[in-house]
């Protein structure tokens, strides 16, 4: 298992070194930080001067990849693409356009991201397989086919449809909950259910259509017949049998959602004022704030990896023949 884990480290190596250099490519090449003083300081009458007093001012006046005016290391270290793009490896973001600090900004926002990504994926997982167990134990009956129609339309409706009707429901017609905002402590409890109410009811239809096929694809197995010859119930067979077998592919569409526990939803922490990572992003994006973006695209891939290895470490602990290879 150690050198598995070693090996698949090895191997994320130069995926996260292709993804910074894409990155920095992007940033810096195909946009210039000539391109990236005017959008900031406007097209339109915008002398030479105020462009090289921006790149000043932010490190962007620095050669790209190789300072030839430097003396021994600094010819690298003192670059564009070390001061930006290497010092991402050690988490060292640097600081944003408006001269914000992007790791502490990133420490700050990750728990509201959490609060509302985490209830949702454990809440919405339970739910989910629950339905779809109840979909795959009446399986063609008008309570499976109900249940097919109904996950067919949920998939079907925006999931604006169901921010904005949620908001407007619950929180401006009934009052229950706030419609928007947040705050530290217990206090934030109140300003997290509405977000992980319509988070949960909004994948349900996805969710319980897809862990149905799963579960019915397990059902018609040859151990399934077998298990049902032996006389064990429908129950027994689909507790101790289906979903234990399911758990691979239940296992690959959990785990790879690790880096949205993490990076937030853009729409939904916009929609409700949740200064998470989420509308971390979005808002550098609107700001053209390069710097943000290009160190939450980094810690995206990175976290994605993290979460295939995870995957796969998963998968030794559901199925002895994958422990066994």
């Amino acid at each position: 298992m150690i050198n598995y884990l070693i090996r698949r480290l090895l191997y994320a190596i130069p995926i996260l070194v292709g993804v910074n250099l894409l990155t920095f490519a992007l940033f810096f090449v195909v946009n210039t930080p000539d391109n990236m003083a005017r959008i900031h300081l406007g097209i339109k009458h915008v002398t030479p001067d105020a462009i090289a007093k921006w790149k000043h001012e932010r490190g962007y006046d620095k050669p790209l990849m190789w300072n030839a005016t430097a003396a021994g290391a600094q010819k690298a270290a003192d670059t564009i693409f070390f001061e930006k793009s290497v010092r991402m490896f050690a988490f060292d973001f640097g600081r944003s356009d408006e001269g914000r600090n992007i790791s502490y900004d990133i420490q700050t926002r990750m728990w509201p991201s959490l609060a509302i990504a985490l209830p949702v994926f454990a809440i919405g997982l339970l739910v989910n397989i629950t339905f779809a167990m109840l979909m795959a134990f009446f399986r063609a009956t008008y309570i499976d086919f109900a249940g097919v129609v109904l996950c067919v339309a949920m998939m079907s409706i925006s999931g604006l449809f169901y921010i904005i009707g949620g908001q407007y429901l619950i929180s401006k017609l009934l009052h229950l909950t706030p419609i928007s905002g947040f705050d530290g402590g217990l206090n934030a409890f109140k300003f997290v259910v509405l977000p992980v109410t319509i988070g949960v009811i909004g994948g349900i239809g996805a969710g319980s259509r897809w862990y149905r096929t799963i579960f019915l694809e397990e059902a018609t197995r040859d151990y399934v017949r077998t298990a049902r010859a032996k006389g064990l119930s429908e129950l027994a067979v689909l507790f101790g049998h289906v979903l234990k077998n399911a758990m691979i592919p239940i296992l690959t569409g959990a785990v790879v959602v690790i880096p949205l526990l993490f990076m937030g939803s853009l729409i939904s922490e916009s929609f409700f004022g949740i200064p998470g990572l989420g509308s971390y992003t979005i808002d550098a994006i609107n700001a053209q704030d390069f710097a943000i973006v290009r160190a939450m695209v980094f810690l995206g891939s990175v976290l994605y990896i993290v979460g295939l290895i995870l995957t796969d470490i998963s998968y030794t602990l559901v199925d002895p023949r994958i422990r066994l290879e």
